[in-house]
This record gives structure tokens, C-alpha cells and sequence, in this order.
């Protein structure tokens, strides 16, 4: 663990889920939980951490659900990247009030209201201080959002991918069915693969296990676990070889 107000990882990748925007809402975006979150995240890149983020557009449109209903999945993913442009320009708004230089870089090209994403260009914003959202998914359909952020976290050279959910690591069951479910402080990214755990799509596993790139599972709703997780804090779980 590393010592109070060192960092463990300089680099990060943060990946949000949509959800994560609404609060108790049921849809959209509750403006007083991007208040929260962006002061966390400001917390954090005062801290001198260079911070890269993915978020999802589920709490808007998830293309998945409209294939299941009828839609065309193609359509219906262009549609949720669409969903997360919307999220990731709500955050940059919350982030450049805090006085933070930010950029959203998209994987599908709205030059009027994003910078389209380009590897290098992205690097440099990180080098130069500023906070990087990375919207519109990979900019493929079949693709989610995790993993994009898989992907993206390779290409930025990110120190570690961090997965906000709503509990607080791994599980074997579901603990908010199961209460004598078992968490795991550290797992395999392989085990993780056999047993099915609902941690991020085998693809953003795959990924990052051919990569070495470690994921840290934690509970986003506890305020300062993320600053946490940065400073090497042991909460939530660890996906590593």
C-alpha cells in the first residue's frame, strides 16, 4: 500500500457506467450527482494524477435493449454512442466550472461539439494537466463501453483501469440477493473468464489480460474511494495475473 498522500498509479483510466449519472432517478441525468462526482474527480487531479474517462450512455439509450425489442443493433449502438457524447459533455461542464481543462474525444467525428479521438492528441492533453473524456464508445457497433475502455486505457498507456460499480469489489453471487456471497480481494483475470463473473464483457478482459493491464473493481458511491484507489488504499477488488 502506499504511503498517505503518495500515488500509487499516475495514469488512470476511469470507467463510468451510465448509471452511475442518475442517481435514483430512473433515467437522464440528476445534475446534483455530476456536482458530486466532478468534485471528487477534481479532488483527484489535484493530486497531479493524469485522468482519462470512459463513460456509458445506459442511463440514456443502450442499443442492446432496442435490438432486443425490434431495432436494428447497428442503429441502436450508434444511438447509445450518441448517449454517451451527452454524459461526457454534462461532466466537462461540471469539471471547467471547477477551473479544470478538459477536452471530449469522440470515436465518431462531431467536430462542432468534440475533438475527435487521436491517440497522441490524447496523450498530450493528459501531459498538459488536462482531463480527457473519451466519448462514443470504440466507435463500432458489437462493442461496449467496457470495451472501449479497455482499449482505450492500451492506447493512453493508463497505469490501471478502474471500474466504478455499485458494490464494493467481485463477488461469486450477486450480494444483493446472496448475503453470504463472497468478495474477492484479488482474482485472476482468467478465473474471472471461467466463472462467469459480471465484472466488465470477456472482451475488455481479454484485453487487458493479454496487456498485463490490472482493474480495480470498486464501489463509486462511497465518497473518496476513488482518490483512494490512486493512493493504493485495498479497497474493492483486483483483476491481475
Amino acid at each position: 500500500m502506499a504511503a498517505p498522500g503518495s500515488l500509487r498509479y499516475r495514469r488512470v483510466l476511469l470507467k463510468l457506467s451510465g448509471e452511475a449519472l442518475m442517481g435514483t432517478s430512473t433515467f437522464g441525468i440528476d445534475p446534483e450527482v455530476v456536482r458530486v462526482l466532478s468534485d471528487e474527480l477534481a479532488s483527484v487531479h489535484a493530486l497531479g494524477v493524469q485522468l482519462a474517462l470512459v463513460v456509458g450512455g445506459g442511463n440514456i439509450f443502450r442499443g442492446v435493449r432496442a435490438a432486443s425489442i425490434g431495432m436494428d443493433r447497428v442503429s441502436g449502438d450508434h444511438m447509445g454512442m450518441l448517449a454517451t457524447l451527452i454524459n461526457s459533455l454534462a461532466l466537462q461542464d461540471q469539471l471547467e466550472q471547477r477551473g479544470i481543462q478538459t477536452r471530449v474525444l469522440s470515436a465518431l467525428e462531431i467536430r462542432q461539439v468534440a475533438e475527435p479521438f487521436i491517440r497522441r492528441r490524447a496523450i498530450r492533453h493528459l501531459e498538459k494537466g488536462r482531463i480527457i473524456i473519451l466519448a462514443a464508445g470504440t466507435g463500432n457497433p458489437y462493442f461496449t463501453t467496457d470495451s472501449a475502455a479497455a482499449l482505450r486505457a492500451m492506447e493512453v498507456k493508463a497505469e490501471v483501469l478502474l471500474k466504478a460499480t455499485k458494490v464494493d469489489g467481485i463477488y461469486d453471487a450477486d450480494p444483493n440477493v446472496n448475503p453470504k456471497a463472497t468478495r474477492y480481494p484479488r482474482i485472476a483475470y482468467r478465473e474471472v473468464l471461467e466463472r462467469g463473473l459480471k465484472v466488465m464483457d470477456a472482451t475488455a478482459i481479454s484485453l487487458c489480460m493479454d496487456n498485463k493491464l490490472p482493474i480495480v473493481v470498486f464501489d463509486i458511491r462511497q465518497d473518496g474511494n476513488i482518490r483512494r484507489v490512486i493512493q493504493g488504499e485495498p479497497i474493492g477488488s483486483v483483476v491481475a495475473e
